[in-house]
């Protein structure tokens, strides 16, 4: 049955093992979802990312959208034939996106209007719109429109912004529920919003959890504050969240932020950090981070990472890369994703282990403040 079940809750903090189950396979929670922005994850081809044991990946709706256009991919019969990729997919509802385009953009309460940063032609995405182009991108699991944002953001702007986003969600909702080509197939998730205020953040989740759907998301998150207050914030939320369904929380974040966040009862996270910053030369480890532009790799021999599920990382030395990045080769910035994403997918694949074996809090007590380490 399409959904998500809770499996197992860590006996001490709130780390939880669970499974969503959708039209096109089951995802084991925790989880990391690759950003696959235009219907790929960048430098990385999909047999890599089966072989890495990616579950599920992300695409953008409001790039989707503009290129090669919601239409097209339905007429392909669907994000997955379109992209050949038979697993799992995730869209978010374009919101984020809308959002950062602070100077194109207006929002109202019908929606948002906005000029496309590709040719600067005119759109407008209502609740009703963004949800209606998600159904015809077919992905397997789509999100509420909602508004996000900025930090710092005053109270009175926040509250107002979360109240709209509420209202936004009963327009997905009911265009879901009259009809209008909604699918049984898709899980429809909505999001907790209300910036860095804990009363609002707590407002937010009890109306989003009033709606019962399988999964409900965690927005506005992410966007600048300090890695303590997201923390808080979570807390704040996952307190207020039905136990027995799925939480997503956008757009996280570092090796860190994930763990932090598993062990405060999140099941799902996506961020482009692995691929955009792997396009910067940064590793991640499980001893922390390597910047393999340095001078200190230049004659280190040494595999990338010996220890990684990448063969790429196994066989080949940080000089070598280090070399690909000197001479601007585009299979440094392959290589560099695919280790990225391959740590990403093994530190979330350790967290369901660790918390299968009932030991999650004192392993993460054991790697976490590592893995920020610049080695």
């Amino acid at each position: 049955m399409i959904g998500f079940e809770l499996l197992k809750t860590s006996s001490t903090g709130n780390a939880r093992l669970g499974q969503i189950t959708t039209a096109n396979g089951i995802i084991n929670t925790p989880v990391f979802m690759p950003v696959g922005t235009q219907a790929t994850v960048k430098h990385v081809s999909h047999k890599i990312l089966t072989e890495l044991d990616a579950q599920i990946i992300l695409g953008n709706t409001f790039h989707l959208y503009l290129r090669p256009g919601n239409k097209l991919i339905a007429q392909a019969g669907g994000i997955h034939n379109f992209m050949n990729w038979d697993k799992p997919v995730l869209t978010d509802s374009g919101g984020y996106q809308v959002y950062s385009l602070s100077e194109m953009r207006k929002i109202s309460e019908e929606g948002v209007s906005f000029r496309s940063p590709v040719d600067g032609s005119k759109h407008f995405f209502s609740p009703e719109e963004a949800t209606r182009i998600q159904q015809d991108i077919g992905a397997d699991i789509i999100m509420a429109f909602d508004e996000c944002t900025p930090y710092p953001c005053a109270f009175e702007y926040a509250e107002q912004s979360m109240k709209l986003t509420h209202r936004w969600l009963d327009r997905c909702m009911g265009y879901l529920k009259n009809g209008s080509g909604a699918s049984q197939n898709q899980i429809f998730i909505p999001i907790v919003q209300g910036s860095t205020y804990t009363d609002l953040r707590k407002e937010s989740a009890l109306y989003v959890a009033s709606k019962e759907c399988p999964i409900n998301a965690i927005g506005g998150l992410s966007v600048g504050e300090p890695a303590p207050i997201m923390y808080e914030m979570t807390e704040n939320v996952t307190a207020y969240l039905p136990e027995n369904k799925g939480r997503y929380l956008m757009g996280v974040g570092t090796p860190q932020n994930i763990l932090e966040c598993i062990d405060r009862g999140v099941d799902m996270f996506d961020c482009v950090l692995p691929t955009r910053n792997a396009r910067h030369g940064h590793l991640y480890t499980k001893e922390g981070v390597i910047n393999i532009k340095n001078a200190k790799w230049k004659n280190d021999f040494s595999p990338i990472d010996p220890d990684s599920t990448s063969d790429m990382s196994r066989n080949y030395s940080k000089a070598y890369l280090r070399h690909l990045f000197s001479v601007n080769e585009a299979l440094g910035y392959q290589i560099a994703s695919i280790h990225n994403l391959a740590f990403y997918l093994w530190l979330t694949s350790q967290a369901r282990n660790q918390i299968l074996q009932d030991r999650f809090k004192s392993w993460k007590g054991g790697i976490v403040d590592r893995l920020g380490q610049r080695l």
